[in-house]
């Protein structure tokens, strides 16, 4: 399932490196979250891509209303859009994540996501 990483996360989540090949500045990755796990709010100065695929996450734009994520869902993150993601409370949740341009696509990390804005996102 790869390491488990907390830094960044309300709850369990696992990281497994997929490709990292230096002259293609991408990166992939799969990210398994514990169901109610959930990052901080964050952005990609570049962007990031999610492929989702399996159980049932969530994805928010800070100000806008959250989108459920099922198996194949897509999400396309712009470029130094503040946002999080995670697994719904009772399902376990495992995405792609795509990294394009490495090199310049820096994470800006914040707050976490509050258990009141969690539970408004998954409509709880």
């Amino acid at each position: 399932m790869g390491e488990s990483i907390s830094a960044n996360f309300t709850g369990e989540a696992w990281l497994q490196p997929l490709s990292s090949v230096d002259e293609y500045d991408c990166s992939l990755y799969n990210v398994t979250f514990a169901p109610g796990t959930r990052n901080n709010w964050h952005s990609h100065a570049v962007g990031q891509i999610l492929l989702c695929t399996e159980g049932i996450g969530y994805y928010q734009e800070k100000g806008k209303a959250a989108r459920r994520l099922v198996p194949g869902s897509v999400v396309n993150i712009p470029a130094n859009t503040l946002h999080w993601h995670g697994a719904a409370p009772d399902s376990r949740f495992t995405h792609i994540g795509i990294t394009p341009k490495v090199g310049e696509n820096s994470a800006e990390w914040g707050d976490p996501v509050t258990d009141e804005e969690y539970n408004v996102a998954v409509k709880l």
